[in-house]
């Protein structure tokens, strides 16, 4: 396994949720972390939160300028990169009635294109250290749940992406990955404007059910699969399920 103390990481979306725990559980391990995100005060507070091994800069993954910022910011930070975690991303739910080619174009902007261009950008400071990119998937890929097809088949790109993009550029030494998370409360939803946060937290506790453990996950426990395949140095073309058992299809 790679030594998290050896490391400099750039995570996307840091600002909150699953970037935010994944800055946080990196930089304990000794990790040098860079996050970035659309919200100066959210990745501003968090960065100064965890300290000097955590540095922020505001930008947008979608942006061809942010994208070389936040890259130039990590190699700065950390003497190189090591690993990009490909987290940020928009929610985008709803029945087949309401498609407009605006909105589901911007979902695969967001969620997936700009991921792709950011990893292309990224990958020379990759292969300098032998990294690894690590995308984040979704449960959605593998249950399906009505009105959620704009955002579920974002995800099913990009899991499709892992294995592709790990056969191709394995040989240069790049490992990738993904993680699919279960239920986890995050601001995904919020910022959509889909629910509020009350409304969130309660519509997840309905589907602690729907895990064979019993309950929903935390953003720390997607942060350790993060963990496990940033320093994982032969596990590529992998989608880590951390799910709680969500994917067997269970309801109890």
């Amino acid at each position: 396994m790679r030594d998290l103390t050896t490391m400099s990481v750039l995570v996307t979306g840091g600002g909150s949720g699953i970037g935010e725990a994944t800055a946080r559980h990196l930089a304990a391990g000794g990790a040098r972390v860079t996050i970035c995100g659309r919200r100066e005060d959210k990745v501003r507070a968090v960065a100064d939160d965890i300290g000097p091994l955590c540095t922020w800069v505001r930008a947008d993954v979608t942006n061809a300028d942010d994208r070389s910022a936040m890259i130039a910011r990590a190699v700065e930070h950390g003497g190189g990169l090591d690993a990009l975690v490909s987290n940020a991303g928009n929610m985008e739910r709803s029945p087949i009635g309401e498609w407009t080619a605006e909105r589901l174009l911007n979902v695969f902007n967001d969620n997936v294109v700009a991921g792709m261009l950011l990893s292309q950008e990224a990958l020379p400071y990759l292969e300098a250290r032998r990294g690894s990119i690590v995308f984040i998937g979704s449960i959605y890929t593998v249950r399906s749940y009505p009105g959620a097809a704009p955002y579920a088949v974002t995800k099913g790109a990009l899991e499709t992406l892992v294995r592709v993009l790990a056969a191709e550029i394995g040989p240069r030494g790049v490992r990738v990955g993904g993680v699919r998370p279960g239920a986890v409360l995050t601001e995904i939803n919020q910022r959509a404007g889909l629910v509020d946060d009350q409304q969130a937290a309660e519509r997840l506790a309905t589907m602690a059910n729907h895990h064979v453990l019993g309950r929903i996950g935390t953003v720390d426990e997607i942060a350790e699969g993060i963990e496990y395949l940033v320093r994982a140095e032969w596990t590529t073309g992998e989608i880590l399920a951390v799910d709680g058992g969500m994917g067997l299809g269970i309801i109890s």
